[in-house]
């Protein structure tokens, strides 16, 4: 009887110590692991490991790192000095003189390059050059697909995602089942993306080339306008959530009543904004604060952070010299071409670009930029990064 009971006893025992080791090869490399996927420590050359599986970026020109370049009947450009002056690469149509705000937060997350994400549209953004994320934007764009169709050739935010489902979603799947801890019966869609950030930035354009245009004589009142806009973003979030996306970093709207191009409109000397047009940037901040609040029954397992640039770029507008600040309505290039916004080729600029806050007519300079990403990757104020910063984003 004895003897029985401790037969009994080994096979248990025997039976558990299988399962276990079956466990834990599942564990190190079977088809539904996702170990990996959060970043601890540094990798086996010393370098400090990614913080997140990849960054995919969509919205307008304050995010877009050059693929402009490639449109050739696009108005749009910042492929040429004085864009680019104090960036690596020189002019690669980036809208500043160094990095614009996701460079910037490339490198927080510690992304391979330097942080600097490749745009879709270079041809050699493909394989494993994607494997990091990709850029979609595009200077001149908004969340209306009619928005910024008069500066010629411009890529929407409709037509970015689609970009991104039909072209870069097929290519990482072709090539995540060709490398070793990535194969199973779907990385991508289990471990991948849902350790992925995707990154908006956008709206701006959709008030100031689109509501605020003269020859909108027709425009509705600002407020429907505004929830129109959500509306049409929330779609677009609701598109990406469905192809897999569940982090969302999403830049609120700038003060654009602040900037020199819509100064200039009206004839503004001196310090001071355009305050309506402020408040249009306001109003749409809220509304797109209330649709992260309101994004979980219809988004379950989504998580948001959203990056207050406006109060960010108008903390330094306010105390410039607190934040060591010189020049804060007037633009770094001097010479601007019709529009009122991009740097006039070859201009000149002013010599020391870390006293400004805007480089042109529209865009903010390098040191703005960089403290935009550091504001929103780090801090722990909700009224800087809602409702939690990128960084608690990154690690969830």
């Amino acid at each position: 009887m004895a003897m029985a009971k401790l037969a009994a006893v080994v096979a248990s025992l025997y039976l558990y110590i299988v399962l276990t080791r079956q466990a834990a090869a599942a564990g190190a490399g079977g088809s539904t692991s996702c170990h990996g996927g959060k970043a601890v420590g540094r990798s086996g050359g010393g370098r400090a490991r990614p913080m997140v599986k990849a960054v995919f970026v969509f919205g307008s020109s304050l995010v877009d790192n050059g693929n402009n370049n490639f449109l050739n009947s696009t108005g749009v450009r910042a492929d040429y000095l004085p864009y680019g002056v104090d960036f690596p690469l020189g002019p690669s149509g980036r809208f500043s003189n160094g990095r614009n705000t996701i460079d910037a937060l490339g490198e927080l997350l510690r992304l391979p390059r330097g942080g600097r994400i490749p745009p879709f549209a270079d041809p050699g953004t493909r394989g494993r050059a994607a494997l990091h994320g990709v850029n979609f934007a595009s200077g001149g764009s908004g969340i209306l697909d009619r928005t910024g169709q008069d500066t010629g050739k411009v890529l929407s935010l409709n037509q970015q995602i689609s970009n991104f489902e039909a072209v870069t979603l097929p290519d990482l799947r072709a090539t995540a089942a060709n490398i070793r801890g990535m194969k199973g019966h779907d990385f991508l869609h289990d471990c991948f993306l849902p350790k992925s950030l995707f990154v908006i930035g956008t709206g701006g354009n959709d008030y100031l080339l689109n509501y605020y245009q003269p020859r909108n004589t027709a425009r509705p009142q600002l407020s429907d306008f505004t929830r129109s806009l959500i509306t049409e973003l929330s779609a677009h979030l609701q598109r990406l959530y469905a192809l897999g996306a569940r982090k969302f970093v999403i830049f609120s709207i700038q003060p654009m009543g602040c900037t020199p191009v819509v100064r200039a409109s009206l004839n503004v000397t001196g310090a001071g904004c355009v305050e309506p047009v402020n408040g249009a940037a306001l109003l749409f901040n809220g509304e797109l604060r209330s649709l992260v609040d309101a994004a979980g029954p219809r988004m379950p397992g989504a998580s948001f952070s959203v990056v207050d640039s406006y109060k960010i770029i108008k903390d330094l507008l306010d105390h410039p010299r607190k934040h060591g600040i010189r020049e804060t309505y007037r633009a770094c290039c001097s010479e601007l071409g019709s529009s009122g916004v991009l740097c006039r080729k070859g201009g000149p600029i002013c010599r020391d670009r870390t006293k400004y806050v805007f480089f042109d007519g529209l865009h903010p300079t390098d040191v703005v930029n960089a403290r935009i990403a550091r504001k929103g990757f780090g801090s722990e104020s909700p009224r800087e990064a809602y409702p939690i910063n990128i960084k608690k984003l990154a690690m969830l």
